[in-house]
């Protein structure tokens, strides 16, 4: 009897853990018995979360929005909000370049022509980089409009759930970081280290460890900062190789960093601002340790060495092809044969984008947002595919074809 009563209790036991360990203890809450009929599968997540064991729905939206009449007074939480609880991640995030992302859109001079869905409506790049937070007068004027811009810890760690075993998949990071310009998804899921990952955590989940995914190398320790040596643009300054150093130039001239005389314009401040590239030998070896350091726990020195030494060469040999390029076109703006829009610096301003006028700037504005980029970005990966096919082929090829274009365009303007 003692027997039966003891695996009794034992089953008790295992069904308690069980089903705490997919719906957490929620502390009982009004606001459910509206939001049960309105939005159910909303409050399903939150109780099947961690945080509903010490939070309730006040906690993050405040006591304000009591009923259908009142839902404006209904606050939506910011990284202030996550702060309460944790400082030390929030600090990591502040500091780091996701909280930069709206700078980076900003920065842009077509995005405030661009359709207001496409921006204000999430649904093209503001999708992303309203991640980012706005500056203290945009807070101040704006109003509600900033908590628009200030969801940043959701981005990962999805509402209601806010689950970090979820937000430590690198399928988290899949929603921005894929696609045309930033292809990091296909190029580490497609590379040896994303392959042993997945495979393993379909045949040995206790096992995938044994490959690094995102977080390991971008957020070691946990460390919610997310920096990389070259940053999005791949380039610092400055620069010990001279020839180097020459493509550089043309390439901050092209980014209207640089005016066509090689002096710094009011974008510097952007560019420093939005931390895009590294403008110090000491930022740029401090931010290449830290993630080298991770490399060492499974390869020997040399070995990460000479890796990252021939990835950054691949930098260089792409802004080779690329710089010619940038003054095959400027050279075209310099001799009237392109109009010069207003406001334009005599380079082609690479920060429009696709919001140009002729087919040879549509093809310098591939050649730099999507070929360069998984050019240089695929050997950091260790995709050698990416970097090839999709890259330093595709760059040489937009090379030819901007060459042939401009003495076209040049046989033209003499008629």
């Amino acid at each position: 009897m003692a027997k039966k009563f003891a695996l009794y209790l034992l089953f008790l036991s295992l069904a308690f853990l069980f089903s705490f360990t997919n719906y957490a203890i929620s502390k009982p809450s009004t606001c459910e018995n509206c939001h049960a009929k309105i939005t159910p599968k909303l409050v399903k997540d939150f109780n099947r979360g961690e945080m509903a064991q010490i939070l309730t729905c006040k906690s993050c939206h405040g006591s304000q929005h009591k009923s259908t009449d009142d839902v404006d007074k209904a606050e939506l939480p910011t990284i202030n909000t996550c702060k309460k609880c944790h400082s030390e991640q929030a600090k990591q995030y502040l500091s780091g370049k996701h909280a930069l992302g709206l700078i980076a859109l900003n920065a842009m001079p077509y995005t405030h022509m661009q359709p207001k869905s496409f921006i204000e409506g999430q649904k093209g790049c503001g999708g992303c980089h309203t991640l980012g937070l706005v500056d203290k007068k945009a807070r101040e004027t704006e109003g509600r409009k900033y908590y628009r811009y200030g969801m940043d810890c959701q981005n990962c760690h999805t509402r209601h759930a806010f689950s970090k075993a979820e937000a430590l998949e690198p399928e988290a990071c899949m929603t921005c970081h894929m696609g045309f310009d930033h292809a990091q998804w296909e190029m580490w899921s497609g590379s040896k280290h994303g392959v042993i990952y997945l495979i393993n955590r379909i045949i040995n989940p206790k096992n995938k460890y044994r490959a690094p995914k995102c977080q390991t190398c971008h957020m070691p320790n946990g460390n919610h900062r997310v920096f990389t040596a070259w940053g999005f643009l791949a380039v610092r300054l400055p620069e010990d190789d001279k020839e180097w150093m020459g493509y550089r130039t043309t390439i901050l001239k092209g980014l209207g960093v640089l005016d066509p005389n090689g002096k710094p314009t009011a974008r510097l401040d952007v560019v420093k601002a939005g931390k895009v590239a590294r403008l110090t030998k000491e930022e740029f070896t401090a931010e290449r340790k830290r993630v080298t350091d991770v490399c060492k726990q499974c390869h020997t020195p040399n070995f990460v060495k000479e890796n990252m030494k021939n990835a950054d060469l691949m930098v260089k040999e792409a802004d080779k092809l690329f710089a010619e390029a940038i003054e095959i076109v400027a050279g075209l703006y310099k001799d009237g044969i392109i109009k010069k829009r207003a406001n334009y610096p005599a380079y082609p301003d690479l920060l429009t984008f696709y919001d140009v006028n002729t087919k040879i700037e549509e093809i310098l504005y591939e050649m730099f947002m999507d070929h360069r980029m998984k050019t240089f970005q695929g050997a950091f990966h260790i995709n050698y595919d990416y970097s090839t096919w999709y890259g330093f082929a595709k760059l040489k090829k937009d090379l030819v074809e901007i060459r042939e274009l401009a003495k076209k365009m040049r046989a033209e303007a003499k008629k």
